[in-house]
């Protein structure tokens, strides 16, 4: 007598979902993209030395230093040139983490794999914005020791507890990923590298010096640029009050602080959602 040994019944596979993406495998994926740049690297640590440079310079050239801390000016520390500098560079990079996804055509990659367009440039402003923060942070207090080191030769070295170092420290260090989040609303904007280049720059260091102070419209569209806000909160003393021009205001350029990169991340946002890669 033979047993008839039954073959298991197979079943068809059925194909496993992937989860979706979150949030943090996002980050960590726009993280590679930017440090797997040559040239990241090398971009961030000359302009860091050209930045700290500049305040060195500007700080030994400097002809008004006396023999007491009331002597200090913050602009010894923080050269308008050399952040000025800085914001250019800092918005070209900005603008690079979309428009060299777009002119590669990486981004078609990027948007089959994760369809949530929104995300992924969150994702991108959250990065940027981390980096930026980490290198300003980094130029500001480089630029204020150095500059310090230089002062305590002639005995008008300050702490950073004297009055208005502290702030302007600050605003130097938030200059930075301020006009990278500005670029990369650019970048989403415009896609095309050249164009958002000259775009960043003509809106973050060009424009803001065409407008008079004197003019109370004129005043208020400088008011309103993130170079003339920076300026403001670098400046320890108080306006003149018999002066002509229409001056800013501390909080005021806090605020244009707050809503410039504000305003152009919900615009990266809003714009990739609705346009075609």
């Amino acid at each position: 007598m033979t047993t008839l040994a039954s073959a298991p019944a197979t079943t068809s596979a059925a194909p496993v979902a992937e989860p979706p993406a979150r949030f943090r495998d996002l980050l960590v994926s726009e993280w590679i993209k930017v440090r797997s740049l040559r040239s990241t690297p090398w971009t961030l640590a000359l302009i860091a030395l050209f930045v700290i440079g500049s305040s060195a310079v500007a700080t030994m050239a400097d002809k008004a230093v006396g023999s007491g801390p009331a002597e200090f000016l913050p602009y010894d520390a923080y050269p308008p040139a050399g952040y000025m500098t800085l914001m250019l560079v800092a918005g070209s990079m900005g603008a690079l983490t979309v428009v060299s996804e777009y002119s590669s055509g990486l981004i078609r990659t990027t948007t089959v794999a994760v369809p949530a367009r929104g995300a992924v440039m969150a994702a991108k402003a959250v990065v940027t914005a981390a980096l930026w923060t980490t290198v300003g942070t980094v130029i500001s207090t480089g630029s204020f020791l150095v500059s310090q080191a230089v002062l305590n030769g002639h005995g008008a070295g300050v702490p950073l507890t004297h009055p208005g170092v502290f702030r302007a420290l600050v605003a130097s260090a938030l200059l930075a990923p301020i006009c990278a989040l500005v670029g990369l609303g650019f970048g989403a904007l415009i896609r095309h590298s050249a164009t958002t280049m000259v775009t960043s720059a003509f809106i973050l260091v060009m424009l803001p010096p065409t407008f008079s102070q004197t003019a109370r419209w004129s005043a208020a569209m400088s008011h309103a640029m993130p170079a003339t806000a920076w300026k403001r909160l670098v400046q320890s003393w108080a306006p003149d009050p018999h002066s002509l021009a229409y001056g800013a205001t501390v909080p005021g350029s806090w605020t244009v602080y707050a809503l410039w990169p504000l305003i152009a991340v919900a615009l990266a946002v809003v714009v990739v959602r609705h346009r075609d890669v």
